[in-house]
């Protein structure tokens, strides 16, 4: 597997999202499965597995850290903070960055995660009443103290991340990007070149809509959170199949699979992306690994990257506050 830099640090050049391991799309797997599913990743190349303290909550990390524990020397644990989560139901949590929160969810976050550090912290959404100077504060005295590596921020906009940056240097920006959510193409991804700051895309494949294999006609249960999506209701799916239409073509033409051209689309987008999509099935993580050495033709870069940028897409993104199980 190819490596990629997010500031200083050295990662897989795509990574794997644990969210879905736990939460999110419907009944998860056995734990012992998910286990050996993450350390098959390692074995294939993986070196970058991200969690968060929301996912579940605490669940996901859990899992991941009983499966990277025997790797721990060899891998990048990203995690979040970022949520006031009810202990006695966890269901109900608000967004709060307050600096002894940050501490505390550290701390629990360290334990379940089975390490004595974090190799990247990311603020999980911006507090609108912290400043987000007194949470860079904050993660640089963790840094200072050794329990935290990196600093990173997930759906944040430009002005924050340069204000972030000035108190403590950011390794990495996770927004949502993709084919068709190029919302942090004006300012963010400018903003994170000129700074020396990665990028790392969530939801690269459009929860599943750019792999082809969503059909217009689909319907989610209440425990998949593209149920709340707006982008998948039946409307949206049928307005906007041209994307998926497209992808396909490229893929025929690059003789790989529309999520391949998905993914090498993204990693051409500039050499600190690195994107982290998830998947509980080998043969897809299998896929999705291999694109990570699919170059695709610049005639195909040019059609996807025109294509999408002049099309209206239909529906809200989502944006990962609806729900996180």
């Amino acid at each position: 597997m190819k490596t990629r830099k997010l500031g200083t640090l050295e990662v897989s050049a795509i990574g794997l999202g644990c969210m879905g391991m736990s939460v999110n799309y419907g009944p998860s797997p056995e734990r012992a499965d998910l286990i050996a599913f993450t350390r098959a990743a390692f074995d294939l190349g993986v070196t970058f597995f991200d969690t968060a303290e929301v996912y579940g909550p605490f669940t996901n990390e859990d899992l991941v850290g009983e499966a990277l524990e025997p790797l721990r020397d060899q891998v990048v644990i990203a995690t979040k903070f970022g949520f006031d989560i009810d202990p006695d139901d966890p269901r109900r949590r608000a967004i709060s960055s307050r600096p002894e929160l940050i501490r505390s969810s550290v701390e629990a976050s360290l334990e379940r995660l089975r390490t004595d550090h974090i190799d990247l912290l990311y603020q999980h959404r911006v507090d609108p009443n912290v400043p987000i100077e007194d949470v860079a504060g904050t993660v640089k005295d963790l840094i200072g103290e050794g329990k935290v590596l990196h600093f990173g921020l997930s759906e944040a906009g430009a002005d924050t991340i340069r204000r972030a940056h000035a108190v403590q240097p950011v390794a990495a920006v996770q927004n949502e990007y993709s084919l068709w959510a190029r919302d942090s193409e004006p300012e963010v991804l400018p903003a994170c070149a000129e700074l020396g700051i990665g990028f790392v895309p969530w939801s690269p494949l459009g929860q599943g809509f750019l792999t082809g294999t969503v059909a217009s006609t689909a319907t989610f249960t209440d425990d998949d959170i593209r149920s709340r999506f707006p982008r998948f209701t039946p409307e949206a799916l049928a307005a906007n199949q041209p994307i998926v239409d497209l992808v396909n073509e490229v893929a025929v033409s690059a003789d790989a699979t529309p999520a391949q051209v998905a993914l090498a689309w993204l990693l051409s987008r500039g050499e600190s992306i690195v994107p982290i999509p998830g998947t509980r099935k080998l043969h897809r993580l299998q896929e999705n690994l291999a694109a990570a050495d699919l170059t695709l033709s610049a005639e195909d870069l040019r059609r996807l990257d025109e294509a999408t940028a002049g099309f209206s897409v239909a529906g809200a993104r989502g944006s990962g506050h609806e729900n996180y199980g």
